[in-house]
């Protein structure tokens, strides 16, 4: 059983998507920092038990509603008074968003400028928002740096690029400090592998789990710069409290190329006796090379990844009972 903690006067934190992956580590690592955090979810997709540790915490207090509901946003904000928001809440499959094009500008664009005018309306400083690597699209200059053109070739990533300038709209009209972070691929605890559109390191975690061959489409030699999830909760956290912070856009990354069969080869020294690996060929559209600069982040938010990609999969893998033995973590 998880002690209460005693409640603290730091800064008030409103994070919407809290119940979600990316949501609820960040909400634990605010609320280390010693923040008060109210966290809205409509758990569409998040879980109350991502949330476990955070309400044994007195500093935290949990709402469940949909924040593109009527005045839901802008009553949150009247009543906890925020010093910032970190705007998680959003539609996070790129192929369900293709699939249904007014669901991804409900929760992904129009969510967004709920956020910033509920902002201006009730005096909050600060807002944090997740963007994503998506509205670089396939863009030939690697690493991507934040003054890329962006092409997004997606509606997510269309979204994604539309709720930036909405947020710079108001920063430059009303003085709303804004950050947006673009995440590269997060992967780690908490991420749902069940999901038909989880990202492709839990997709692997759960069928090596189950004993089943996982599935390469093309020859696993495309790379990406794949973050982890306490990482990105990390610069959460400094975004929304770093004091000094002028408006901006920076990439979350590790600035180091990966490729599939790297991730692949540590599952299977998790698990010798796993399937062997299934290829097939390559999906059309598909990024095949994606990489950022974390220079800017580093720079102006004092962000730099720091979890590797081998430990981290590793402690992934534990996070769903996938690595049962001593002798499979000693060799990956």
């Amino acid at each position: 059983m998880i002690a209460r903690t005693k409640p603290t006067n730091g800064p008030r934190i409103l994070v919407t998507g809290a119940a979600g992956f990316i949501g609820s580590h960040t909400t634990d690592q605010l609320l280390g920092l010693g923040c008060r955090v109210m966290g809205v979810d409509d758990l569409s997709t998040g879980h109350l038990m991502n949330l476990r540790s955070a309400t044994a915490n007195s500093n935290f207090r949990f709402v469940r509603a949909d924040i593109t509901g009527p005045n839901v946003i802008e009553e949150l904000c009247a009543g906890f008074r925020p010093d910032a928001i970190v705007h998680l809440a959003g539609l996070v499959s790129v192929v369900r968003a293709q699939e249904e094009p007014n669901l991804n500008y409900r929760l992904n664009l129009h969510a967004t400028h709920l956020v910033a005018e509920a902002a201006r309306l009730h005096g909050v400083r600060r807002a944090v928002f997740a963007s994503s690597a998506a509205i670089y699209g396939d863009h030939p200059d690697l690493p991507l740096t934040e003054s890329a053109l962006p092409q997004p070739i997606s509606l997510y990533g269309m979204a994604k690029r539309a709720s930036e300038e909405v947020l710079m709209g108001y920063g430059a009209s009303f003085g709303l400090e804004t950050v947006c972070l673009r995440y590269f691929n997060v992967y780690g605890p908490r991420q749902d592998p069940k999901s038909p559109y989880s990202g492709v390191i839990s997709i692997f975690a759960e069928r090596f789990a189950a004993g089943n061959p996982v599935t390469i489409f093309g020859d696993g030699s495309q790379t990406r710069d794949f973050v982890a999830v306490e990482d990105i909760a990390r610069a959460n956290a400094l975004a929304a409290t770093r004091p000094g912070l002028s408006p901006m856009v920076c990439n979350v990354c590790t600035g180091r190329p990966r490729r599939l069969l790297t991730v692949l080869d540590v599952f299977r020294s998790l698990h010798p006796d796993a399937p062997a690996p299934q290829f097939a060929p390559a999906r059309p559209g598909e990024i095949q090379h994606s990489l950022g600069n974390p220079e800017r982040a580093a720079d102006r938010l004092g962000f730099v990844a720091n979890t590797e990609l081998e430990s981290g999969l590793r402690a992934f893998a534990q996070s769903l009972g996938t690595a049962n033995s001593p002798q499979a973590l000693a060799t990956a």
